[in-house]
């Protein structure tokens, strides 16, 4: 799904959030590779279930063609500094919700740009008739889970040790969702 360009300007920092198109897939390999060596807030280390542009174009072919999928760029003087996704499925039961992830360079943190990705997404999946939006957030990452409620996402359950950091240690994960209804 594609929607309209919008411009933002926060704390003296102007940036476009617009749909992902195939030209971005060298650049979206590259800060996505840079993230995830940035925080621990993500599923992956660096380098893990790397995607080269090959593979981005595929996803970005596929999510602009199909109306349950949307992905977002954002953008900082034509550099890509975030992303987001929202993935739906194919099958029945399962129609009427997407997942959302999100990420954004840590130089770029405090522009809210990940609240727009967000509020964009929501905005797109309730113009669409999609119901629910879910996600999963580490534990720790409080600022992303106040934002997350604020938006009105709820704690749906909580994944025990789910994940191992590089400390060493277990975290949980929680799993939020957002329902919308007409």
């Amino acid at each position: 799904m594609i929607i309209t360009n919008q411009e933002y300007n926060v704390n003296g920092r102007a940036y476009t959030i617009r749909s992902a198109v195939e030209k971005d897939a060298p650049a979206l390999s590259d800060v996505r590779l840079q993230i995830d060596g940035e925080t621990e807030n993500l599923d992956r280390e660096q380098g893990e279930a790397f995607i080269d542009s090959p593979g981005f174009e595929q996803i970005i072919k596929t999510d602009t063609e199909n109306p349950r999928n949307l992905f977002l760029v954002a953008v900082v003087d034509d550099r890509i500094v975030g992303f987001s996704r929202c993935e739906g499925n194919h099958l029945k039961r399962f129609a009427h919700k997407v997942e959302f992830g999100v990420c954004v360079l840590q130089d770029f943190w405090g522009y809210g740009i990940g609240k727009k990705l967000l509020k964009e997404s929501i905005s797109w999946a309730d113009s669409t008739g999609i119901k629910k939006i879910t996600l999963n957030v580490l534990e720790t990452n409080d600022k992303a889970v106040k934002l997350y409620q604020k938006l009105g996402f709820e704690i749906e359950g909580v994944l025990k040790n789910d994940k191992v950091l590089s400390d060493g240690n277990y975290y949980h994960t929680m799993v939020m969702g957002r329902f919308h209804e007409l």
